[in-house]
């Protein structure tokens, strides 16, 4: 990136985008940001409080599938990067309401990988002049690959076969981010992770919905028996993995980014009422409210990433293991809730 440098986040009012724009400002004080969000139920403009006034961040409330929008910012701030964490994520919502998910995820990034290509490049395989440097980061996630049995690990090279509507149409952004690297020279590079956790993440989320019942004395719900496997990254390791992958990553690649912290869903429930029986005791085990719930359709068995090649690659190792992210992730939310 150039001394002076001008990226472009999209979603950055999420989950993720959030913590990764105040990790990166925090650590690159030589760029300027620019959010763009549509601020869907999922983004909250109170989790960008801490950088909202510094004066190398901007926001614009806007939408990825506005194609005249995304254009005129480009033009307007010359970017030199594009760290693309917009989209629609939730499995249940794309299976009850699937269009959103197509449009976001699909046209959306079909969008921002159009005005890259038209303001970065002279020709297919050629830049424009002063853009050889620019890139464009995808985002994406580990569920594109499927499921996996009790054995083996998501690798750069596992064949692709999403199983619901979410992971079908972030494979078809994962593709189209392919197309225009190989077809026309744009320089992309594309991380899948596995399931983050962490402070800022939606309520509706596993995590988040297991710590408040629990503290509101709701009963904790997990689908089917709770046997389905995620592997877990505490969200602050995956943005120093995006910041490598974004920085020293090599074009046309692709790094899977993984925390190594494989657990059923009964077990991280188990583990956050045992947290809280000690942190913010009552009579009774918060484990007392699990209860299991009808399978959502098409339910993936089990996630599990293999993060070899970006450790080995480019130095990226995780901080937090389940036990000391956990903790600090149920911390932040009994403040939140109690606040509420």
């Amino acid at each position: 990136m150039s001394k002076t440098s001008n990226i472009l986040v999209t979603g950055g009012a999420g989950f993720i985008g959030s913590n990764f724009i105040q990790y990166y400002l925090n650590r690159h004080k030589n760029i300027n940001i620019v959010n763009l969000d549509k601020l869907t139920y999922a983004g909250e403009l109170s989790n960008l409080s801490e950088v909202s006034s510094m004066k190398n961040y901007t926001f614009v409330h806007g939408d990825i599938c506005d194609k005249k929008l995304i254009f005129s910012l480009f033009e307007k701030f010359n970017f030199s990067g594009v760290v693309h964490f917009a989209a629609e994520s939730h499995v249940d919502n794309s299976i009850a309401k699937p269009d959103e998910f197509i449009n976001t995820n699909i046209v959306g990034t079909y969008n921002l990988l159009q005005a890259s290509k038209h303001f970065w490049m002279e020709a297919p395989h050629k830049c424009k002049k002063g853009k050889e440097g620019n890139r464009f980061l995808h985002i994406s996630t580990d569920e594109v690959y499927g499921s996996l049995g009790k054995e083996g690990l998501f690798t750069e090279n596992t064949a692709y076969a999403p199983n619901s509507p979410y992971s079908a149409s972030k494979a078809s952004s994962d593709f189209l981010a392919r197309a225009y690297f190989h077809t026309y020279g744009v320089n992309i590079v594309t991380t899948n992770c596995s399931n983050n956790y962490g402070p800022r993440q939606h309520d509706e989320k596993l995590i988040p919905t297991i710590i408040r019942n629990a503290i509101n004395n709701d009963s904790i719900p997990i689908y089917g028996d709770g046997s389905n496997i995620r592997d877990w990254l505490f969200v602050e390791d995956h943005c120093v993995g995006i910041d490598l992958a974004f920085n020293k990553g090599i074009s046309g690649e692709t790094y899977n980014i993984g925390g190594d912290n494989e657990f059923n869903n009964l077990e991280i429930a188990t583990k956050i009422c045992l947290v809280l029986d000690k942190t913010f005791p009552k009579q009774n085990s918060y484990t007392d409210q699990i209860q299991f719930v009808q399978d959502r359709p098409g339910h993936d068995f089990r996630y599990a990433i293999d993060a070899s090649k970006i450790k080995n690659e480019l130095g990226w190792e995780p901080i937090e293991n389940f036990e000391t992210g956990i903790v600090k992730t149920i911390n932040w939310y009994l403040k939140k809730y109690k606040e509420e």
